[in-house]
């Protein structure tokens, strides 16, 4: 009984070192002008730090600045980088296989003489 009440500490201990090494190493990469998701869902750029408050000036949308608190900041967001544009060309298009866009009639239907349903 009192081997699994040490694990259990042991690995308490452990998590909580882990996820306080994870927070510091947020905190390095959050730097102004950082992408980042905050932990209710919301994007923005960071403005500005202040460490005294704890307190991130976030862009939100232009001209919109919110003031949150520090540990609100989730993840930094790293930028996507788009495939080359090579691999693009290769692939068929629309008109090239045939199919009809979205709403066109088709040419050449049997059915075009007797009246569609909606007509009067």
């Amino acid at each position: 009984m009192l081997a699994v009440l040490a694990m259990l500490v042991f690995f308490m201990f452990r998590n909580g070192r882990k996820r306080k090494r994870d927070q510091e190493a947020l905190q390095a990469t959050m730097v102004a002008g950082a992408d980042v998701m905050t932990n209710f869902g919301m994007y923005g750029t960071i403005v500005s730090i202040d460490e005294e408050e704890n307190k991130v000036a976030l862009l939100i949308a232009p001209g919109t600045i919110v003031n949150i608190h520090r540990q609100t900041i989730a993840r930094v967001v790293e930028p996507v980088v788009p495939e080359s544009a090579e691999g693009l060309d290769d692939s068929p298009s629309i008109e090239s296989m045939g199919e009809p866009e979205f709403g066109q009639r088709v040419d050449g239907d049997d059915n075009d003489n007797q009246p569609k349903k909606g007509d009067a």
